[in-house]
């Protein structure tokens, strides 16, 4: 465990601005910056960052707090990880505290020394590292990847065992599993390893290619504390320099593919983990905002899982395109044949996310018959609503070409939603606001407020004033508050001042009470 006094100390060092500033891009405005927000899809600078403050706050999707909570929701961390991470770029050495017996409560790194031994296994196995030499990877990369092989699971078990990891512990992190005779089994046996890292290069996962004809050509951990496949990308820990620097990130399908680009020179590929692209992956994928190639083979299920993320990334305003695989290639085939250029050339020209999506939507119809023509132009407007309006505009034409019509006869009518402003400007609104903010500045005051005042007596405001009492400051609406420069901030005699309106309504309300009754 990180002695407390510990991380206060780093507190004081850190300065959010050069913490958020190493993930994203933050332009000056005003006393504070700002910045395109990671946590959503978003077309604006909606992320702010307070230097005064040391918080951030995303005044559309409500993400916020102070520089570890930055980390822990960038980075997928836990709050110690986050910790060590920060820690690590200041350069700033953690004490821990010891535990019961002695014992520092740090991760015991199970799943590190696990790959340690699976890498040692690889070089006592003929079968696995010819394999591997085979298919064309490269001593280096074998070692830059850390590749490994699992035995039996006996083998495996006493490994474990030998180095004292208890059951529960290894069953946590998905190294082991128990079978429906109780007894403790590897999940990974007789199968080639891939350590799959975390964005910070911290081994969280294991995914294994069988070479005894299992069934299952490839497994990957079960979803664990630290482990979850829809969020995480394969060989992102070795891409993500390479991603900034070129502005473009390669999403293959498989393992040997990104590890095949790789000894290409596309260091910026990377896979997802045995599952179709989602939202949750949205986050890792926006880093840096770079243009994301869908890299992916031509079958049906392709062409199908290409479809649904161009969708995705598009409605997401992600920018990029779709290169698919024909003739029963993979980009680790043609990097195994020596096709670097043509590899070059595919994904130089990717077919736009927008484009292929409305190619795909109006194949599924047959345009000889009208109804299915109409179909297809239905499907079409429908995803093009779901966009930007001026964007969507600009690929009418393509939908009328696709359906051979005119393009003055497809009329597209897309309402933007309207967000409303938050909160709204009466005075008695913007009144109780500059109170709870003066509050949050000046806690020294809210005595005085509460000798005047009561809860009960703020009309709109009144939670975020009781989460205030009650400490729970971290909220969205205390954070967007705080960063709210149009709000004034109250001296002694100003509060005190500006809490006589509130009583004067409370006390006309009790009158029209007693009139009425």
């Amino acid at each position: 465990m990180i002695d407390n006094e510990s991380i206060e100390t780093l507190k004081q060092r850190v300065d959010i601005i050069d913490v958020v500033g190493s993930y994203l891009e933050l332009k000056k405005a005003g006393a504070n910056y700002k910045a395109i927000c990671p946590f959503h899809s978003d077309t604006t600078p909606s992320l702010h960052v307070s230097p005064s403050k040391q918080i951030y706050h995303c005044f559309a999707c409500g993400a916020g707090g102070d520089s570890i909570k930055f980390v822990m929701e960038y980075e997928k961390l836990t709050y110690p990880e986050s910790i060590e991470k920060i820690a690590s770029m200041y350069n700033f050495t953690l004490t821990y505290k010891e535990g019961e017996f002695g014992e520092k409560k740090q991760d015991r790194k199970i799943l590190e020394n696990l790959n340690l031994f699976f890498r040692k296994c690889l070089d006592q196995n003929d079968t696995a590292k010819k394999y591997l030499l085979d298919r064309g990877i490269g001593e280096s990369s074998i070692t830059k990847f850390e590749i490994g092989f699992a035995p039996e699971s006996r083998i495996i078990i006493n490994f474990l065992k030998k180095n004292a990891y208890t059951t529960k512990e290894c069953i946590e992190l998905g190294a082991t599993g128990i079978n429906e005779n109780g007894n403790e089994y590897s999940r990974f046996i007789e199968r080639i390893t891939f350590p799959i890292q975390s964005p910070n290069g911290k081994v969280v996962g294991f995914g294994g290619r069988t070479i005894s004809n299992h069934p299952a050509k490839y497994i990957n951990s079960p979803q664990t504390k630290l482990f979850s496949k829809s969020r995480l990308l394969y060989g992102y820990n070795f891409a993500k320099e390479k991603i900034a620097k070129e502005g473009r990130i390669i999403v293959c399908e498989g393992y040997l593919d990104v590890i095949m680009l790789h000894q290409a020179g596309f260091n910026e590929a990377v896979a997802t983990l045995g599952t179709a692209l989602t939202s949750e992956h949205i986050p890792l994928l926006s880093r840096a905002n770079p243009k994301v190639i869908l890299s992916y083979d031509g079958d049906s299920a392709g062409i199908e899982a290409a479809s649904k993320a161009s969708k995705l990334l598009s409605q997401h305003g992600i920018d990029g395109g779709v290169v698919l695989f024909s003739d029963n290639m993979d980009p680790a085939d043609m990097v195994q044949k020596g096709l670097i250029n043509k590899l070059n050339e595919l994904y130089n020209k990717p077919k736009n996310f927008i484009e292929f999506t409305l190619e795909q939507n109006i194949k599924k119809y047959d345009l000889k018959y009208p109804m299915e023509k109409q179909k297809a132009l239905d499907e079409s407007l429908d995803f093009l609503k779901t966009l930007p309006a001026t964007l969507a505009q600009n690929y009418v034409g393509i939908v009328a070409s696709l359906l051979n019509m005119k393009e003055g006869l497809i009329r597209l009518n897309n309402k933007q939603k309207i967000r409303k402003p938050l909160p709204n400007n009466s005075f008695e609104d913007m009144l109780e606001l500059s109170v709870i903010k003066t509050l949050l500045i000046n806690p020294n005051f809210i005595d005085i407020v509460l000798d005047i005042v009561d809860v009960s007596m703020f009309k709109t405001h009144s939670s975020e004033l009781e989460n205030l009492l009650n400490n729970k400051r971290d909220t969205p609406e205390l954070r967007r508050l705080l960063l709210w420069d149009d709000i004034k901030v109250f001296n002694e005699d100003e509060l005190i001042n500006a809490l006589i309106p509130f009583l004067i309504n409370f006390y006309k309300e009790k009158i029209n009470e007693v009139r009425s009754s």
